[in-house]
């Protein structure tokens, strides 16, 4: 996927999990952050942020913050981001069909795929925080998180077969484990799908300041 407009920034803080502080071209400029989770580690003040332009300039905020140079590089930290480019990786496959937002269960699970007779169901998750090379997820405790994983875990017994994909979002990492310490219930829940057979796919992408890739 690629993004249109995009315009060079330094971050200067985030008052909220919705907006951000930044600096254009020496005017302070608040932005919408497209993600809610924490990126502690990544939106530091004097950090370079890419930001989308908006194409409606009648929105309250102009810019969408979407891409932080951070000491790990390029991070996309688009929370949308993951399911798009799913969504063109998997349309790459040999899938016969491939429904987003597929209502399964009590949930949307975010894809339903056939092949043949087999039918699938993959959710999926994009992974921006790092350390020492290893992709944790999540980077905040998600309740919605764990439901996906045992509506996965259940999906099998019934004869889906059922993954869970980990987008990562940064250049140069290869593998995701759970975040233990922060959420201890997405790593147990993650580890009963593993043993129930759920799938884990770690997707590595091609990142830059417009552009986010699974390669």
């Amino acid at each position: 996927m690629r993004y249109k407009n995009i315009v060079k920034a330094k971050f200067i803080s985030r008052p909220n999990r919705f907006i951000a502080q930044v600096d254009i071209d020496g005017q302070e400029t608040t932005v919408h952050v497209k993600n809610t989770g924490r990126c502690r580690e990544l939106l530091l003040p004097g950090n370079t942020v890419y930001l989308e332009k908006a194409d409606n300039p009648a929105r309250k905020t102009l810019y969408d913050l979407v891409v932080v140079e951070a000491e790990v590089g390029l991070v996309n930290i688009d929370s949308q981001a993951p399911n798009a480019v799913g969504k063109e990786w998997l349309s790459k496959q040999d899938y016969d069909v491939v429904i987003p937002e597929y209502k399964y269960g009590n949930s949307r699970i975010d894809f339903y795929m056939e092949r043949g007779k087999d039918k699938f169901l993959m959710e999926v998750k994009g992974c921006t925080l790092i350390r020492d090379g290893i992709g944790y997820f999540p980077d905040a405790p998600t309740e919605r998180g764990v439901k996906h994983l045992r509506e996965l875990t259940a999906a099998v017994a019934l004869g889906y077969k059922a993954m869970i994909a980990f987008v990562i979002q940064v250049e140069g990492v290869s593998e995701v484990r759970p975040n233990i310490d922060t959420h201890p219930e997405f790593g147990a829940a993650l580890e009963e799908a593993k043993a129930a057979g759920v799938e884990v796919l770690f997707l590595r992408c091609k990142v830059t300041e417009n552009e986010l890739v699974i390669v």
